[in-house]
């Protein structure tokens, strides 16, 4: 049985993690302070989260082309056979992956749409 080349499976879990990371990024300015504040936490120092502001576009679009190339090594590229009892061979490890994807990409979304929403309340 042919078995996965470590760079395909370690491809998805960087392009997961880059993806994440953009996203968490992208995120500081917007959605990690009103996370914060519901979860109790204040303080005048969660004004600096703001300073990351300007760089929000790039953090968007690094995250997007590291999202894209993670779903289609997830959804779309063809599958090699992972040798038998390999971390790649179990299931879990594509769950792991396609959740930290989609996370990724929910926050995304949350940064792009709360730039769209919140000038609507004020």
């Amino acid at each position: 049985m042919d078995s996965i080349a470590p760079r395909d499976a370690g491809s998805k879990r960087l392009f997961a993690a880059g993806g994440l990371i953009g996203a968490l990024l992208a995120s500081t300015c917007c959605i990690a302070p009103l996370v914060l504040l519901t979860l109790g936490v204040s303080g005048a120092w969660m004004g600096n989260l703001t300073a990351l502001a300007p760089y929000q576009g790039y953090f968007i679009t690094a995250s997007l082309l590291f999202l894209a190339a993670g779903y289609w090594y997830v959804y779309f590229k063809p599958r090699r056979a992972c040798a038998e009892g390999s971390y790649c061979a179990s299931a879990r490890s594509d769950r792991f992956i396609k959740l930290v994807l989609w996370v990724s990409t929910l926050l995304i979304i949350l940064s792009l749409a709360v730039n769209l929403i919140v000038p609507l309340f004020l």
